[in-house]
């Protein structure tokens, strides 16, 4: 039996301590928007924040979560799906096929919550998500967006 704190709320699942983060968020309680793709934490579409920072699910035994942590996935970054990545990948349209976008989202609200006004630079070392579709240049675009929107009065 694991206790979890998942989007706010405490919930508990009874699996194996060994089972990876990424299948209990999927499997046991339904939040399937984090993706599974590499199985091996390398492409980062399985990206969640715990406790703010970004984690890969994938590879992380839901045995190493402290029931404390707080764990956020795609479905609560934000109630009306206005975080302001979430925001600025709408108004640049940057996914292309969009499978991995969940977990460069992720990574990207991170990467901001850190550090407001990232260059190319930070952006490009911050960000280790693969996307097949290769959408690099609008991802950047999209968190220099977000970045203004937050710097605004966005939300988040």
């Amino acid at each position: 039996m694991a206790t979890l704190k998942v989007n706010g709320k405490p919930v508990e699942v009874d699996v194996d301590a060994s089972t990876p983060l990424l299948w209990v968020l999927r499997e046991q309680l339904g939040l399937t928007g984090t993706k599974y793709s590499c199985g091996i934490g390398i492409c980062g579409s399985c990206t969640v924040h715990i406790d703010g920072a970004a984690v890969r699910a994938c590879t992380l035994p839901v045995s190493e979560v402290n029931p404390n942590q707080e764990i956020v996935t795609i479905e609560g970054l934000s109630a009306n799906n206005d975080h302001p990545v979430q925001r600025a990948w709408a108004e640049l349209d940057v996914p292309q096929c969009g499978y991995c976008q969940p977990g460069i989202i992720m990574t990207a609200a991170a990467l901001l919550a850190e550090n407001p006004r990232p260059s190319d630079a930070d952006i490009d070392a911050g960000v280790t998500n693969i996307c097949r579709c290769g959408t690099f240049n609008r991802v950047r675009q999209g968190i220099h967006l977000a970045a203004e929107l937050k710097q605004n009065g966005g939300a988040s």
